[in-house]
């Protein structure tokens, strides 16, 4: 492999012919599953990650099937030209704001580097291609809820731009390489997604109420706790981007997808209270800069021209979540009492 790039496992043969898949952020919480599904579906895949917020432990499950190879490498980087793939899905970028806000430069690179890079890699092989946008597109929306059609309310130089900004200048990127180069792109504005596989650490909204109820602690929320949101469990996530990648002819403009069931963030931190059986506390703070008061997908499209909408409710979606940070939290408090045996 050229480039640099570091083979983390090989697979040593072929899915169904002329289907091998390349994805990158391969190994963080969406791209694992991804990955997961598109082997179940007989691809070959390569994942690619530069392991900033991807985990080696995700790719457990996956890692020795021969259909599957992992190669540790930055999208933003030249990227290796000696494997051929008929197919890629970037997920590339992290998603939760302490994450991509450690880094504001590279997180927009990423965006706009990386998709350039990637698109020019499907251009080399003919090889159709994925956006994983975002619903922070819209910004802090002021149409309700809000359609592909809609232009969005985002601040170019807040502290979210380098996502929310990053992310629209991709989608251009994506369109323009259809325009011009005749290349087959599909790009989906992916609304507030959760499920197993995500870390402690993650930041985003589901799994720090869960954590911060499974041990007890205050549960914070930010502001009145009126914002809205609208959760979708990941493996309904995963099935409306294959049918995505998968529909024929191609959408001409990105398509939402995400669920429609909207909540306040009040009213989470109750289900997850209420679930866990905590004795937390609610307590609120002030609100960050352009974090969004009302966010809710309109799925017409995706409903009508995919057949998709979200299958698993809320309450279950947040069983099983919580279910696998409950284990993340035993390992992590089995790993500390070791230690500290050790040191001893």
């Amino acid at each position: 492999m050229s480039g640099g790039s570091e083979i983390i496992g090989s697979g040593k043969e072929h899915g169904r012919k002329g289907s091998r898949a390349l994805v990158t952020g391969g190994a963080g919480f969406l791209g694992t599953h991804l990955c997961e599904r598109l082997l179940l579906d007989g691809y070959e895949v390569i994942a690619l990650d530069n392991f900033h917020t991807g985990r080696i432990d995700n790719l457990v499950g996956i890692a020795e099937n021969p259909a599957f190879s992992c190669v540790r490498h930055d999208i933003v980087e030249a990227l290796p030209r000696d494997f051929a793939i008929d197919a890629i899905y970037n997920f590339a970028c992290p998603a939760s704001p302490a994450h991509y806000q450690a880094d504001p430069i590279h997180t927009f690179k990423t965006s706009v580097l990386g998709s350039l890079n990637l698109l020019e890699l499907a251009r080399h092989y003919k090889a159709r291609i994925f956006q994983a946008s975002t619903s922070e597109i819209y910004g802090d929306p002021l149409v309700h809820p809000q359609p592909e059609s809609y232009f969005g309310n985002v601040s170019t130089h807040g502290p979210r731009a380098c996502y929310d900004e990053g992310k629209r200048a991709a989608e251009t990127l994506f369109f323009e390489y259809a325009r011009t180069h005749g290349l087959d792109v599909r790009v989906a504005r992916i609304f507030n997604t959760y499920g197993p596989r995500m870390q402690l650490d993650d930041g985003r909204v589901v799994s720090n109420f869960i954590i911060q109820a499974l041990r007890g602690d205050d549960i914070t929320v930010y502001g009145s706790g009126r914002q809205t949101r609208s959760f979708c469990y990941v493996d309904d996530l995963i099935e409306g981007c294959v049918r995505l990648m998968d529909v024929s002819p191609a959408p001409s403009h990105p398509v939402n997808l995400g669920n429609p069931a909207e909540v306040t963030v009040i009213e989470l931190a109750e289900l997850i209270i209420d679930f866990t059986n905590a004795r937390s506390r609610i307590v609120h703070k002030p609100l960050p800069p352009d974090d969004p008061r009302q966010r809710k997908p309109d799925i017409s499209f995706a409903r009508q021209h995919l057949g998709w909408e979200p299958q698993i409710a809320l309450r279950e979606g947040v069983a099983r979540t919580a279910a696998y940070l409950e284990g993340l939290l035993a390992a992590e408090s089995h790993a500390g009492s070791a230690r500290t045996a050790i040191a001893s």
